[in-house]
């Protein structure tokens, strides 16, 4: 169907759309036509990337004279191939209704792990190894001395790329990263250099947060993008802890020895140069002399990890005479890893911040800051003189100096701390250096002032007005969709005790306790033995799953709750869950109905969907606060209760309901499924203070019992931490909308009563297009109809 929003006609490939998706349309255009940033929260399962590439690319075909570039940023390879997918589908209706003018280049960009079609190269371990076993091959100076001596090897398909020249590039069309191989293989060139190229001249990208959020990929991969261009961040809810961990980097023992054993090969390979080519060595500090920046463009095989902090107009200044000479630079980087191994020694916690620690390692080893900011850059440089291939060997130098560059850079949003031993296990020694980053906005900072628009977007941002100050921007447009229904398909319910009206509770002082362990499984048991096909575990952690898992096994709930459903559990490796999540489908395909165990955080927790049979139900065990006894928590608590005025509580209150809400929102992926989710914990029961305003009561449910006399209220209620205001207005909307009253506050028998007859109303046929006028599908005609103003529609 096609239908105006105001001057853009927009394709959309289905006969119907539904209400949220047109209400999200109008919205992100209103964000481009102000050519400024958004955030949205979209409910999950009801198409939130088709209207986003629909609204966008048909924007882009209203308005030709100012073409704009979408760059569509995913967490995980599957979701960039869905969004292909979906692209590919919208891009053969809009070729249809407009002919060959609506062409367009898009591809999805990933590592070379995942691109590369050279068998020698694509079967090592790893990513790092993949990275160097390319550059082995195609480097320049490798394939310089290939020519004189054919029995160096070569890749094929680089040579092939590099051969075809300007010939190489890609016909229009939407490219998937197996498409991209296929492409390769036919034509002999290597696709992932391919797809680097043509990054630059693609109508739409897709790739990972990574390549615009950690300053060291950004650097190479998205440094050409013009500023007409809208970035889309999907599934963006945990987006400022991907923006911390870009700027965090920690250092071991094992780190240090590996960085001192880099050292001794690189004066190794400078002596060597010495003696067969020493004009090397002084074309490159000629050069530093002039700027980093001066170095020219490199070749696409020689290119590196960019700077993780230096902007352009630093990178120009002269470089610090004394780090200059190679090896006056690897005499400074050995006094700075025997300051560092000096400071692990130490037995008890310490913390300080950058401008401190900086001043520390200048008195102690004569190493100042503007040596330090230049320490990545210059290590970049000097493997570049030193033909360095194997960069998988030289990883624990390379988080040496991107340690030294990120202290010599920021002094705010940063601390150092370093711990002699993990709390939770005392007794084995296991120090450790970390520089933790707190601002999150210094990551995607570049980002919001590169760029026209960028679009923050989720099932799960509730509550929406703290992005704005975790990231320090202003958004022209915040919005938050509820969901329509036909039915309700979604019922989420909050159990507080089990069926011996004890509490139950994930509180730390309560996780152990055998009543309460016994309640868990017991709810686990009387639901296997009710909900049909899949059932989906969340728990607060791999070690309090372990423990429940093993008190289970010991009782024999386990033992009962497989004689219902069978049982399978997420693990630390990818491979063993992924295993277990093929024979956990398996087995609801069969019939056979199964329970999987998984973790809030995890891969599981984040990536994988579990519609339809899959997940019939979804259990929440506690709420999944972070280890509140972290240090690196507690700084940055402190930075953002100082810097952004948000409160301890506060945020880690959002932290925790957003990975829940992200667990439960596992088991709706379309508005024809249907599955129930149980927030199970209670922590306490308390008695607001008399003191409190009477604003505040007014929004408790009607759960609470209010008396007023005159000026004095009391609020007289069984608060439980889903069911308390605070907590569950950080849930999304289109949760919240379908939590009743009579849904909380439950024991284990009253949620297996309302499970039932949940089930036995699903399981009557309905109306899929609408009914009793709550229209959930519209047409064309309804479109045209609600901008006429000839009917009201119910959303």
């Amino acid at each position: 169907m096609k239908f105006q929003i105001e001057d853009v006609t927009v394709y959309f490939p289905y006969d119907n759309i539904y209400p949220e998706q047109y209400s999200y349309m109008l919205e992100l255009k209103r964000a481009l036509d102000a050519k400024g940033h958004c955030l949205l929260e979209m409910p999950t399962g009801t198409g939130k990337t088709i209207a986003l590439l629909s609204l966008i690319t048909s924007y882009v075909l209203a308005k030709p004279s100012n073409p704009v570039k979408l760059l569509y940023c995913t967490r995980t390879v599957h979701e960039m191939e869905k969004t292909l997918a979906e692209l590919r589908f919208l891009h053969g209706y809009q070729v249809k209704e407009l002919g060959p003018s609506a062409g367009i280049l898009a591809l999805g960009l990933s590592s070379r792990k995942n691109l590369c079609v050279n068998p020698r190269v694509v079967s090592a371990e790893n990513r790092d190894s993949v990275d160097a076993a390319c550059r082995k091959l195609t480097a320049s100076w490798v394939r310089a001395v290939a020519i004189e001596n054919p029995d160096i090897p070569k890749c094929d398909f680089f040579e092939s790329y590099e051969k075809a020249a300007s010939d190489a590039v890609l016909p229009p069309g939407v490219y998937t990263l197996q498409d991209l191989r296929a492409f390769g293989k036919q034509k002999g060139w290597c696709p992932y250099f391919l797809a680097r190229r043509m990054v630059q001249f693609a109508n739409v990208v897709v790739y990972s947060y990574q390549y615009l959020l950690d300053p060291k990929v950004a650097g190479i991969i998205s440094k050409e993008m013009q500023r007409e261009t809208v970035v889309v961040f999907d599934e963006a809810h945990n987006i400022d802890n991907v923006c911390i961990e870009a700027l965090s980097v920690n250092v071991r023992t094992q780190t240090l020895d590996g960085a001192s054993r880099n050292l001794s090969r690189m004066s190794q390979e400078i002596e060597r140069l010495k003696a067969t080519d020493a004009g090397r060595l002084r074309a490159e500090y000629n050069r530093l002399v002039d700027g980093l920046a001066q170095r020219g463009d490199l070749l696409s095989g020689d290119t590196w990890l960019a700077n993780p902090a230096l902007p352009d107009d630093i990178l120009k200044e002269a470089v610090p005479g004394n780090i200059r000479r190679a090896e006056h630079f690897l005499s400074v980087l050995r006094r700075f890893v025997q300051y560092l191994k000096g400071r692990l020694q130490t037995e008890s916690v310490e913390k300080e911040g950058p401008v401190t620690f900086v001043a520390s390692i200048n008195s102690q080893v004569g190493i100042d800051q503007k040596m330090l900011k230049f320490c990545y850059d210059r290590l970049h440089s000097l493997m570049l003189t030193l033909e360095i291939t194997d960069t998988d060997e030289f990883l624990h130098i390379q988080t040496i100096c991107d340690l030294a560059t990120l202290v010599g850079t920021y002094t705010r949003g940063f601390s150092i701390i370093i711990e002699p031993f993990d709390e939770r296990m005392p007794h084995i020694p296991d120090p450790v250096l970390q520089l933790c980053c707190h601002d999150a906005s210094l990551a995607i900072k570049p980002v919001f002032e590169r760029f026209q628009s960028v679009v923050i977007t989720s099932g799960t941002l509730s509550p929406i007005d703290v992005y704005p100050r975790l990231l320090n921007f202003n958004p022209v447009v915040s919005r938050s969709f509820t969901i329509s229904l036909t039915r309700d398909c979604i019922c989420p319910m909050v159990l507080t005790r089990g069926s011996d009206q004890l509490p139950v509770s994930t509180k730390y002082d309560l996780r152990s306790d055998p009543g309460v362990e016994k309640n868990y499984g017991k709810l686990l048991l009387e639901m296997a033995s009710v909900v049909p096909d899949g059932i989906v575990c969340f728990f607060v952690s791999y070690s309090y799953m372990d423990g429940i898992v093993n008190s289970w096994h010991e009782s024999g709930i386990l033992k009962e709750i497989m004689k219902h459903k069978l049982v399978f559990i997420e693990t630390h490796d990818v491979v063993e869950t992924t295993l277990a999540l093929d024979n956990y489908r398996r087995a609801c395909d069969s019939g056979r109905g199964a329970v999987f165990f998984s973790v809030a955080r995890g891969k599981v927790a984040e990536g994988i969907d579990f519609d339809r049979h899959y997940g019939r139900l979804v259990i929440m065990f506690g709420i999944p606060f972070q280890y509140t006894l972290s240090r690196i928590l507690l700084a940055r608590l402190e930075y953002l209760r100082e810097t952004f005025q948000i409160k301890e509580g506060d945020f880690l209150t959002f932290d925790a309901l957003r990975q829940a809400a992200q667990c439960v929102g596992r088991v709706i992926r379309s508005k024809a499924d249907y599955g129930m989710m149980i927030f199970a914990d209670k922590r306490f029961t308390i008695f607001i203070p008399v003191s409190a305003p009477i604003e505040y009561f007014s929004t408790w449910r009607k759960s609470s019992t209010i008396y007023r006399t005159f000026d004095v209220c009391l609020l007289i209620a069984s608060a439980l931490r889903y069911s308390r205001h605070d907590k569950r207005s950080k849930l999304p909307s289109w949760i919240l909308s379908h939590l009743r009253d009579a849904h909380m506050n439950l024991s284990t028998d009253m949620a297996v009563h309302i499970a039932r007859e949940f089930l036995r109303k699903m399981a009557q046929p309905y109306d899929k297009s609408g009914a009793m006028g709550k229209r959930t599908l519209l047409s064309q005609e309804d479109l045209e109809k609600m901008v006429n103003g000839v009917e009201e529609m119910v959303f």
